[in-house]
């Protein structure tokens, strides 16, 4: 029979070991390897069973074994020295409290965080990010609190089948046996927040919160009795169920969240965030929640819209439309309408926050982007891809004035590098992490440390293959006897080279495959081999991932080769770890530019590892020609198979001719010397841009800084700014169309325009019913391409000499003509207020109708 329900027990630990239930329950213990040495110590034997998972270790081992525990002085001692240091690291001071003006504190909602091994609510990249997120955010002292959904299921666990087919499995998980404490009132009962669903239906959700260092981490949960089934299964599992489930997911998250935040900072005297970061569109109905609050409180839908925008921070992380949530309107018309409506926020405003192109959906993306100030990418390539995507937002404005900027992403070292390295970086470098200085100083650590630490950390990949490998054949029906050759498979001498990633069809997971005789030259090269350890899930719902999965693991089932190159099912954080320490060579070659960062890369930078790249993602930005290798690209090829082709055999010849070239070019049994200066230089170059602690100084001084001043500027005075700033852009935007650039002249050149001339010019605008000081008159000048197109422009302000009694306005100002060849250059008028984070905040804007004067020219 089976059980209808499953929950934990918890031990209870003797007086002396209490504090032993503190470290285990904060989540610093994932990337603080003394206190997990400490917890191996309770019981080496079940450490190792329970896959270092202290709250099952703490669940499993023998009362007996704690009691001798509590009698052992030296234990105890470790014990209270582990507690001290972290009762230390949590209480003192960062880099983030010496910051003036700084946010009170940060709201981050993410739809699902990668934190530890124990705790999986996270399918891929998104959620490794975010869990990096919070972990820097904690080394640093950013006082970020978190928000997200309990999966009960998790994402999925992976398992193949006889033919190779990927296999979903979804194990309950009891938020009793995670490491996470149930958020209650004083009376101890259950904190729950509510969101209303349309059909008087309402939706209820405990939360339960995991402490990751300083930083706490809010999960909503749906599993209670208060829900109907349908309502209780909202967060039964991540990126589960249609559309309908997604939406209440969402409403959970976003709606849900913000409330949750309200009910922690009430019973927990937490500050309330005066900044709100929405990571992707998902968390986007956050926005909508603290506009039904400011309402309430008596601000108009636009003063609060204003208040809520100058406080946002939106990340984008999608290069491809078909990557952003879309629902049908009508869905969200019975969402926000009807007798579910919120009687402040109007639903046809909210319809209008995620109106798309296509009238009949409402874009996740969209919204999250309108009702935020301040709109990022994860690289400088997808920065540049997302403002192409989302132009037709800020009309008549160049590409580079559409206001969505990049921080590229980072990765969490002490998570990710290989604990042998972090040692040896924290005797011989002490400020390379905690400080992000000294990098240089990796010229001076001897090659003969570096190789040894990267074969230890090929020996241990190539262990934890093996047993992987076992236990999926098992899985798979293979019987003990047939499974000899897993003793051999891999080698910890050979080449290594990893690829591991979620498989949709962008990131080519068979571009290998393309010539498989010359890959499988490749792997048996009797003087040069190579070998390929391979991992990643496809989407549930992703038939054509999963055919890619079969392909590659029939390829890898050959007997000539599977010794060669492996497929390990099951991709997950654990796994992960070892592949990003073990691989020599990191591979990644997705289509350009559908990569919008990537970070596996940059994992196995620090670990010494050498990537082998398309130029996508963060690898464009900061390739440097000798840090690794590019992969050709044929971005203008049109036939999607034979640019598969050709970058293949780009692949190959770079494996053959340069990569396994330097990795076997040694004297003797001695250290590839031309490999380890690869190595140092990536570290070098690479190691202080690829930190996860750079990247979040990046959001602080650049995004989350100027929210907080933004948002304090807005919410003075009773709000008195919002709502001056709210009245001004009604009034611009409904005077706009009076506003036209009626004249424009120059003089100060000739026929024939030399370099160090000033180009004087005067403009006439029109007004209307605005004044000058609501406008600002431009000229955009620079080099021209061969339809007149502005090149990358400049732009000067002119200056407003004086008015017309008509409304009239004349400016001017001198153009300076420093660049030679063809030029050219026109005059238009933008909003302007010191409010707004760009010129391109209104998206308005006005240029001549026909050309004015003199157009363009060339310069000698």
């Amino acid at each position: 029979m089976r059980a209808i329900r499953r929950f934990t027990v918890r031990t209870v630990l003797p007086a002396e070991l209490a504090a032993l239930g503190e470290l285990v329950h904060n989540l610093r213990w994932s990337w603080h390897p003394e206190t997990t040495d400490l917890f191996a110590e309770v019981d080496p034997l079940l450490w190792e069973q329970v896959g270092h998972d202290p709250v099952a270790l703490l669940g499993a081992v023998d009362p007996r074994r704690l009691a001798e525990l509590a009698a052992d002085r030296r234990f105890l001692r470790r014990l209270a020295d582990a507690a001290d240091d972290l009762r230390e690291y949590m209480g003192s001071p960062k880099w983030y409290q010496t910051l003036p003006d700084a946010a009170r504190a940060i709201a981050y909602f993410s739809p699902e965080y990668g934190i530890a091994a124990p705790l999986p609510q996270y399918s891929g990249g998104l959620g490794i990010l975010a869990g990096d997120h919070l972990k820097a955010a904690s080394d640093l002292g950013v006082p970020i609190l978190a928000v997200g959904l309990l999966y009960r299921h998790g994402y999925f666990t992976q398992s193949l089948s006889p033919e190779g087919w990927q296999l979903e499995h979804y194990p309950s998980l009891d938020a009793g046996g995670l490491p996470l404490a149930l958020l209650k009132e004083d009376d101890g009962t259950p904190v729950k927040i509510r969101v209303g669903l349309p059909g008087d239906r309402v939706l209820h959700a405990q939360l339960w919160v995991a402490q990751v260092g300083r930083v706490p981490l809010l999960l909503l949960d749906s599993d209670v009795a208060d829900n109907d089934t349908a309502a209780r299964d909202v967060t039964d599992r991540l990126y589960g169920g249609g559309t309908d489930h997604r939406l209440m997911q969402e409403l959970l998250l976003g709606v849900g969240g913000v409330r949750a935040i309200r009910a922690y900072c009430r019973v927990t005297g937490h500050a309330d965030p005066e900044v709100f970061h929405t990571n992707e569109g998902h968390a986007g109905f956050l926005g909508l929640e603290r506009i039904r609050e400011l309402t309430e409180a008596r601000l108009s839908f636009d003063e609060a819209l204003e208040v809520v925008r100058a406080g946002t921070v939106f990340t984008t992380h999608t290069p491809v439309p078909a990557g952003i949530d879309r629902f049908p309107v009508d869905m969200i018309e019975r969402q926000f309408g009807g007798g579910n409506a919120w009687p402040t926020v109007p639903v046809e405003r909210i319809l209008a926050l995620g109106a798309e192109a296509d009238p009949g959906r409402f874009n996740m993306a969209i919204m999250g982007m309108r009702l935020a100030q301040r709109v990022n990418g994860v690289s400088e390539l997808h920065g540049e891809v997302s403002r192409e995507m989302f132009k037709d937002l800020w009309p008549g404005f160049d590409l580079d004035e559409v206001p969505i900027g990049s921080i590229t992403n980072g990765v969490h070292a002490p998570t990710w590098v290989g604990r042998e390295l972090m040692e040896l970086a924290g005797r011989e470098l002490p400020s390379l992490i905690e400080r992000a200085r000294g990098w240089e100083g990796i010229q001076k650590v001897s090659d003969a440390d570096i190789w040894d630490i990267r074969r230890t950390f090929r020996r241990r990949l190539v262990e934890a293959a093996r047993a992987r490998l076992r236990a999926s054949w098992r899985a798979r029906g293979a019987s003990d006897a047939e499974l000899g050759w897993i003793d051999d498979a891999l080698d910890p001498g050979v080449l290594t080279i990893g690829f591991a990633r979620r498989v949709p069809s962008y990131k080519r997971l068979t571009l290998m495959l393309s010539d498989a005789d010359r890959l499988r030259s490749l792997l048996l090269d009797a003087d040069k081999p190579v070998q390929i350890v391979i991992a990643g899930k496809a989407h549930p719902a992703d038939e054509g991932g999963k055919k890619l999965i079969q392909q590659i693991v029939t390829f890898t089932d050959q007997a000539d080769v599977r010794h060669r190159i492996v497929f390990l099912p099951d991709y997950d954080m654990a796994l992960a770890q070892f592949m990003v320490q073990g691989c020599d060579v990191w591979l990644n070659n997705p289509l350009r530019p559908l990569e919008a960062s990537g970070t596996s890369g940059m994992k196995s930078a620090l670990n010494g590892g050498l990537n082998l790249s398309i130029r996508d993602g963060w690898w464009d930005e900061w390739f440097d020609g000798t840090n690794g290798w590019a992969i050709p690209t044929a971005d203008g090829v049109v036939d999607p198979d034979r640019r598969d082709e050709l970058e293949a055999a780009g692949l190959y010849d770079l494996i053959e001719h340069e990569v396994a070239d330097r990795f076997y070019d040694r004297a003797g049994d001695g250290p590839p010397r031309r490999w380890l200066e690869m190595v140092k230089h990536t570290l070098t170059s690479l190691g202080p841009k690829v930190l996860a602690t750079r990247m979040l100084r990046d959001y602080v001084v650049d995004l989350y800084t100027p929210a907080a001043k933004a948002a304090r500027l807005l919410s003075a005075d009773s709000y008195a700014a919002a709502k001056a700033f709210a009245a001004w852009r009604l009034r611009v935007t409904k005077a706009w169309p009076g506003v036209r650039v009626e004249h424009v002249e120059t003089s100060g050149v000739g026929d024939a325009p030399e370099v160090g001339a000033g180009l004087e010019l005067r403009a006439t605008i029109a007004l209307g019913d605005l004044e000058p000081g609501d406008v600002l008159v431009q000229v955009v000048y620079g080099r021209v391409g061969p339809h007149d197109e502005l090149l990358r422009p400049g732009y000067l302000t002119l200056a407003a000499d004086d008015v017309d009694d008509d409304g009239r306005a004349h400016y001017s100002g001198t153009v300076p003509l420093d660049r030679t060849g063809a030029f050219g250059y026109t005059v238009r008028a933008v909003p302007f207020h010191e409010i707004a984070a760009s010129p391109a905040e209104l998206g308005l804007v006005v240029v001549p109708e026909e050309p004015a004067g003199m157009t363009n020219g060339t310069l000698r």
